[in-house]
């Protein structure tokens, strides 16, 4: 697993879910761990953007990219952070699950690294997967 990857279904509609989850600015309101999140450069929904993440794990720097509102999607780089990664970009996207009105969540992420499978499970394990879970907790 060299490619981090989690998703989820939310009891929510894909909109609803997208209107929190598209505020570069409010990770520690969702994700676990995390005790600040605060944007240091920018405005918090604007590419350009860089957030500073302070948590269990470190400090970590990450910027916005790209923000996509049709395709409910987000995607960053990390700038700094405490692990031996390189080239780390990950996407956050969301999708309606036309059959029940619910809402998929699927985030994932690539980057270089000198043992590229521990720094997937990670982030897998250690970041995506406990993030959605609370995501999911959050609108059920």
């Amino acid at each position: 697993m060299d490619k981090p990857y989690a998703s989820t279904v939310i009891k929510a509609d894909a909109d609803e879910v997208w209107a929190f989850l598209r505020d570069f600015g409010n990770l520690e309101q969702w994700l676990p761990g995390i005790t600040t999140c605060e944007i240091e450069d920018g405005g918090a929904l604007a590419p350009g953007a860089v957030r500073r993440i302070d948590g269990a794990g470190g400090v970590f720097r990450e910027r916005l990219l790209s923000l996509d509102d049709a395709g409910r999607s987000l995607t960053y780089e990390i700038i700094e952070c405490p692990l031996p990664v390189r080239d780390y970009r990950a996407t956050c996207r969301v999708a309606p699950v036309t059959d029940t009105g619910e809402a998929f969540v699927e985030w994932h992420a690539s980057f270089e690294a000198d043992d590229p499978g521990r720094v997937a499970k990670i982030f897998a394990r250690g970041v995506f997967a406990p993030g959605l879970d609370s995501l999911r907790k959050r609108f059920g």
